[in-house]
């Protein structure tokens, strides 16, 4: 039903829009499903698109061998905690101070150093994208929010749109 001629659908493809005007690459969830030709995940359950990260970490963090990049994907997609809480300020802490990783050198020591997730300083060497209806399942209840926008594939906004001129 709509109020006044808008739906909500009319306000999710507006922030569409807006955000392709924006830069962001544009994607809707049906489109990009696991199973599709241009699958994003490998199933419903993951919420960051693993590639697209580890191919903006490639990018950011030029100097740094491919195993120090593994060993941050892999710190940022495994939780530690049982409570969200605890690991929402642990992603924040990677997010904003790098991921801290050791690997090893020719000749055989070892060197930590810091893998960054995104580019602070050159916000177009990143990965933007939207995408509206992005599809999750966690234990049999499915999550469909109307868009999630993500950066180097971390899911940072979600957004649930609501009908302007629906006063409920």
């Amino acid at each position: 039903m709509t109020l006044h001629g808008m739906a909500e659908s009319h306000v999710e493809e507006a922030m569409l829009v807006w955000l392709g005007e924006l830069g962001y690459e544009v994607a809707h969830g049906p489109d990009v499903e696991p199973e599709k030709l241009g699958a994003e995940r490998d199933d419903f359950t993951e919420v960051v698109l693993a590639r697209r990260l580890r191919a903006a970490l490639g990018r950011i963090n030029p100097g740094l061998p491919a195993t120090a990049l593994d060993d941050a994907l892999r710190k940022v997609i495994v939780t530690e905690s049982p409570s969200l809480v605890e690991n929402n300020h642990r992603f924040h802490r990677l997010l904003v101070d790098g991921v801290d990783v050791e690997y090893a050198l020719p000749d055989g020591s070892v060197k930590g150093d810091q893998v960054w997730l995104v580019d602070f300083d050159d916000v177009d060497a990143n990965d933007w994208l939207a995408v509206n209806q992005f599809t999750v399942v966690e234990g049999k209840v499915n999550k469909r929010p109307d868009v999630v926008v993500f950066v180097n594939g971390l899911p940072l906004v979600v957004v649930e749109l609501k009908n302007p001129a629906d006063e409920k």
